[in-house]
């Protein structure tokens, strides 16, 4: 076995510089090939020309319980023990953390002290945009020329987005949606909302000054490249940025089926005003 390998030593370093420089130059344009970006995707094309974004999507992250990178941590409530415990994750702000004003971030954390009463998702309220898109439950895209829904499971929320820009009429939970193409992407821009929704469990929130730009494009067959930059200025300093791949669910049979929340959640809406249901 050495004198094997002392032959192979001596057969490298008997190889001619000239030889070693053409073995360079012929690797080089193999080496640059392999580096270069894979081609931009191409999804399928509606009867009018558009991409078509339509399925059933979710979103396979933690954001819901907080937008930023987090550790484990225990539930609102010791009693149910690590079943509604709070799982880590990376994060989906793109930058650093959310820029707070400082009277902004207090409210946050005192958000967080009382999320178990306080949080809207508790009392089965319209989750708000962008929290819908990655809420962990499916939602579905139904495109057409001029107008896109998107069904949610939770709370049977609906959206609609306007291709030919509408104003909105008031403020309202999920805010008032006008969309544009650009290429691959959908581009819709999201404003008229109340100050009611948070964006997490972790009490991040906003006010009725939000606005939201979020950017979907299909990355392949079965992903969905989902962006949304925020912007209001009565709670944070500057704009910032979320993004995530969104998944399509790919069971035969698979859909958005019907959650009616609304009856889980009488007893923490009404406590001793609630109906109590005939025996």
């Amino acid at each position: 076995m050495r004198t094997r390998y002392l032959g192979s030593i001596v057969l490298v370093a008997c190889i001619a510089p000239a030889a070693i420089t053409v073995l360079g130059q012929a690797a080089r344009p193999a080496a640059q090939q392999a580096a270069a970006p894979a081609p931009t995707y191409r999804a399928p094309r509606t009867k009018d020309g558009k991409p078509n974004l339509n399925g059933i999507w979710q979103a396979v992250n933690e954001a819901n319980w907080d937008l930023e990178g987090h550790s484990a941590a225990p539930g609102p409530f010791w009693q149910l023990g690590a079943e509604f415990s709070v799982p880590p994750g990376l994060g989906v702000v793109e930058g650093g953390p959310i820029p707070y004003k400082p009277e902004a971030l207090q409210k946050k954390k005192q958000n967080f002290a009382n999320r178990a009463t306080l949080d809207p998702e508790v009392k089965c309220y319209l989750p708000g945009v962008p929290r819908a898109m990655y809420m962990p439950l499916p939602f579905q895209i139904i495109q057409s020329t001029d107008h896109i829904m998107m069904v949610f499971e939770f709370a049977g929320g609906l959206r609609t987005i306007y291709m030919k820009k509408q104003e909105a009429p008031a403020d309202t939970w999920m805010g008032w949606s006008n969309g544009h193409w650009e290429g691959e992407t959908l581009v819709i821009n999201t404003d008229s909302f109340n100050d009611l929704s948070w964006l997490d469990r972790a009490g991040n929130f906003h006010s009725d000054a939000m606005k939201v730009v979020e950017r979907i494009t299909a990355t392949g067959p079965d992903h969905l490249s989902y962006e949304a930059t925020i912007e209001d200025p009565n709670v944070f300093t500057r704009p910032w940025k979320i993004s995530m791949p969104l998944y399509r669910r790919m069971e035969k049979n698979a859909q958005v089926l019907e959650y009616k929340c609304v009856e889980f959640a009488e007893d923490v809406i009404y406590g001793a005003l609630r109906k109590v249901p005939l025996k």
